[in-house]
């Protein structure tokens, strides 16, 4: 004979709305950047941030293995003289402005000394942010020496320098269309002195940060990535001015 179970009673957990402690508001667990209580997870977004200039890094990388492949190639590529009806090698070598380019090299390293002195700054001032509230443990952001204004009029220095050189270069009869060897090298210095602007305005940008009352945090962001940036074209460049000063 089957028998009759009493029924169950389930409580239903109250919400604190009648005189009951109300329980505190539960969060996501951070799939969009928190960390689960409801706050940004600036940590997860620098590693995001830093996986992305990888990326970035690596069509700029390919953009020049490619100009040094065609660079290297036709300067050793024979052209048809059209009135002697024969091969003849036309590659001039370029007087290059060595002295000027040199200076240029040296702004863009300490400009990159500069970048990587404001990226620690920084990551002190966003370490020390929680604690600035309280008085025993005030930090003042504004000690040490401006690194990312710094870091951006040396920039500045270097991309004037570089127009400099390209003046001197068309007084020394140098054009883009006087042979292919000068169209190579207005070409690699160009689209270097373009990749490396987009630097500057980024740095700009994360210098005003401070005056939109952003987060140091996030402006951490901004700076910590495009120091590793201003790394990367320090050592692009160098490698554009070996290429054009050794193959000739």
């Amino acid at each position: 004979m089957a028998t009759l179970s009493p029924p169950v009673t389930v409580r239903v957990p109250q919400t604190g709305k009648d005189g009951g402690s109300s329980r505190p508001p539960v969060y996501g667990g951070g799939g969009n950047g928190g960390r689960g209580d409801g706050s940004p997870d600036y940590v997860s977004r620098l590693r995001r941030a830093r996986l992305g200039l990888v990326v970035a890094i690596a069509p700029i990388v390919m953009l020049f293995v490619s100009f040094t492949s065609a660079y290297i190639v036709r300067q050793g590529l024979p052209t048809l003289d059209q009135k002697t009806n024969t091969y003849i090698r036309d590659w001039t070598p370029v007087n290059l402005p060595i002295a000027l380019l040199l200076v240029n090299t040296g702004l863009l390293l300490l400009s990159s000394i500069a970048a990587e002195l404001a990226r620690r700054q920084i990551a002190r001032q966003a370490a020390s942010a929680p604690v600035r509230s309280i008085p025993d443990f005030a930090v003042d952001p504004r000690n040490g020496l401006p690194w990312l204004g710094i870091t951006i009029v040396l920039g500045g220095g270097f991309l004037t320098g570089q127009w400099f050189a390209w003046h001197l270069l068309a007084e020394r009869g140098f054009y883009l269309a006087t042979s292919a060897s000068s169209s190579f090298v207005y070409l690699l210095t160009a689209t270097h002195a373009i990749h490396l602007l987009g630097g500057v305005l980024v740095l700009l940008y994360a210098a005003t940060g401070s005056l939109f009352h952003k987060p140091v945090e996030a402006r951490r962001i901004v700076v910590d990535v495009t120091a590793w940036y201003w790394h990367f074209m320090f050592l692009l460049w160098v490698y554009i001015f070996a290429l054009m000063w050794f193959v000739r």
